[in-house]
């Protein structure tokens, strides 16, 4: 009997003990925004990461995952969304890339804002650009800053744009191109003068 129950305890245990899944989302690269929460209380490791309760809505950790392919450049921007104030670190693959704009603590816009554009084109709320070259990425981000200090529940928004890096053949020629013109204007210029 006391096997049995040793056991169970044992199995109880382990499943109290398995870490919680992660939620992978691909990022498309067409600057769409796509939310991400923070919320201490709900996370599964009561942390501050970003969790996932729009795509599989179980609240485990959250990272957007993509490919810049060679010869492309990204731009990631992130955005704060609700109350305007908060900060967050940016990671890839657990490296830290970098935070998103400092924002006096306290700042408040008034009403909530939870569309990223406007979000994003209002400075009280803090965003972060980041250009990115060909590679494979895995970006989470976890809450530097709240709003009032002490509130560890907020969201955001990240989107990726994806463009193709000029050639230098290209470059060479356009330049080429405008130095012909502009002494092209020149020789005009002085043939008038005459």
């Amino acid at each position: 009997m006391n096997k049995q129950l040793m056991a169970a305890a044992l199995a109880a245990a382990a499943v109290i003990a398995t870490p919680a899944q992660a939620t992978s989302v691909a990022l498309a690269s067409d600057g769409s925004w796509n939310e991400f929460d923070i919320d201490a209380m709900l996370s599964s490791d009561g942390g501050n990461g970003w969790i996932d309760e729009v795509y599989a809505g179980d609240d485990s950790a959250l990272s957007f995952t993509f490919t810049i392919a060679a010869g492309s450049v990204g731009k990631l921007t992130i955005v704060d969304t609700g109350f305007a104030g908060d900060t967050f670190t940016i990671a890839n693959g657990g490296a830290v890339l970098g935070t998103t704009s400092s924002v006096p603590a306290g700042t408040s816009a008034g009403a909530l804002v939870f569309d990223a554009s406007d979000a994003l084109a209002n400075p009280a709320y803090s965003n972060g650009v980041f250009t990115l070259g060909a590679g494979t990425y895995s970006i989470s981000g976890s809450l530097l800053q709240s709003v009032d200090g002490d509130l560890d529940a907020t969201s955001g928004a990240v989107s990726l744009s994806v463009s193709a890096i000029p050639e230098p053949a290209n470059a060479a020629l356009m330049i080429a191109g405008l130095a012909a013109v502009a002494a092209l204007a020149r020789r005009r210029q002085s043939a008038t003068q005459i």
